[in-house]
């Protein structure tokens, strides 16, 4: 049977350097891993929840109409006002614009302010 020292000889030697590199190495890849495997789904389901509640927005503020003009100073299926309009970089009116128009901006806007800017449908849809 071979002696305790003649087997640590026998062992290559490596530098605990080099060990606690290379099991850094492996747990940052395993991290990759993880925030990548995790970040698509929930990015995806944001956006899919998002454009849902938009749906519920736009239906509580307009009846879903796109083209809607009621007079009020508020305009288009999100009901903006001409100044929230302008402030977000769009030109003309939201009623005149089109349905994508009008849906980027409500989320231009969500990015910014959240759902205070639609107080009354916000709680109403309990956004």
């Amino acid at each position: 049977m071979p002696s305790l020292h003649s087997l640590r000889s026998a062992t290559p030697k490596s530098s605990p350097h080099r060990v606690r590199r290379a099991g850094l190495r492996t747990a940052a890849v395993g991290v990759a891993i993880a925030v990548v495997s995790v970040a698509v789904p929930a990015t995806t389901g944001q956006a899919t929840s998002l454009s849902y509640d938009l749906k519920k927005l736009r239906h509580c503020e307009s009846g879903g109409r796109w083209h809607v003009n009621t007079g009020n100073g508020y305009y288009g299926a999100y009901q903006f006002a001409d100044r929230t309009w302008h402030g977000l970089g769009f030109h003309g009116r939201p009623d005149l614009a089109k349905p994508a128009t009008q849906s980027a901006a409500a989320m231009k806007l969500h990015s910014r302010q959240g759902w205070r800017p639609w107080p009354s449908c916000a709680r109403k849809e309990h956004l």
